[in-house]
C-alpha cells in the first residue's frame, strides 16, 4: 500500500498543491491535517505511522512535512528501516524502495549524528569555560529553599510520622530531591 501525507501549519493554507502532487505519484490513500510542525502531537500522522506495515510506502512532498529537526526524521527512517517500510520524499528524489534513495538517507544520518556530537561537544566546553569563569551553577533546581512544598516536605519529615514515599505523594517533591535536601541539610549541620 502507498500512502501519501499532506499537511500545512494552519487553518488558513490550503492542502490542494501537495493533494495534487501525491495524486500523480499514484498513491493509494491520502492522510492530510492541518496543524503546525512543531505541535507535539499530530493525530493523523501518528495514526498513520502505528498503521504502516512491512511493504508499504509513505509518500511526502517535502521533508518538513514529517519532521520538525533532522534528527526526528533520521529516527522515523530508522523506525522505517526496522519494520521494512520505504519512505518516498518528493522535492529531494528520495526513494528508499532504491539502492540510491537509502544511500542518501544513510548520508543525512551520518550528518544528523556529526551534528549532535558538535552540539554536545559546544555545550561541554561551554560548560567548563563557564565553571571555570565560577559563573556555572548547573541546572535549575526544581525545589529550591524557598519552595513551599519543599519546605513542607522538611517539617514533615522532622515530625517522624510519614515515610518518604507518603511525604513525596503530599508535598508533590519528589523522593530524589527530597533525599538530596535532606542530605544537604546533614552536611550542613555537621559543619
Amino acid at each position: 500500500m502507498i500512502y501519501g501525507y499532506a499537511r500545512v501549519s494552519t487553518k488558513e493554507q490550503n492542502l490542494d498543491t501537495q493533494i495534487e502532487q501525491l495524486t500523480r505519484f499514484g498513491v493509494d490513500e491520502i492522510i492530510s491535517e492541518k496543524i503546525s510542525g512543531v505541535a507535539k502531537q499530530r493525530p493523523q500522522l501518528e495514526e498513520l505511522l502505528e498503521r504502516l506495515k512491512a511493504g508499504d510506502t509513505l509518500v511526502v512532498i517535502r521533508m518538513d512535512r514529517l519532521g520538525r529537526s533532522t534528527k526526528q526524521l533520521i529516527d522515523l527512517v530508522e523506525n522505517f528501516e526496522e519494520r521494512d517500510v520505504n519512505l518516498v520524499i518528493l522535492d529531494m528524489n528520495i526513494d528508499t524502495r532504491t539502492p540510491t534513495g537509502k544511500f542518501f538517507l544513510t548520508i543525512m544520518a551520518g550528518f544528523s549524528e556529526l551534528e549532535r556530537t558538535v552540539l554536545k561537544e559546544k555545550q561541554k566546553n561551554g560548560i567548563a569555560i563557564a565553571k571555570e569563569k565560577g559563573r556555572y551553577l548547573g541546572r535549575t533546581k526544581k525545589y529550591h529553599d524557598k519552595h513551599a512544598g519543599m519546605t513542607h516536605a522538611i517539617e514533615l519529615y522532622k515530625a517522624g510520622k510519614h515515610t518518604i514515599k507518603e511525604i513525596s505523594e503530599i508535598t508533590n517533591v519528589s523522593k530524589s530531591a527530597l533525599y538530596r535536601k535532606l542530605d544537604q541539610l546533614k552536611k550542613e549541620q555537621a559543619v
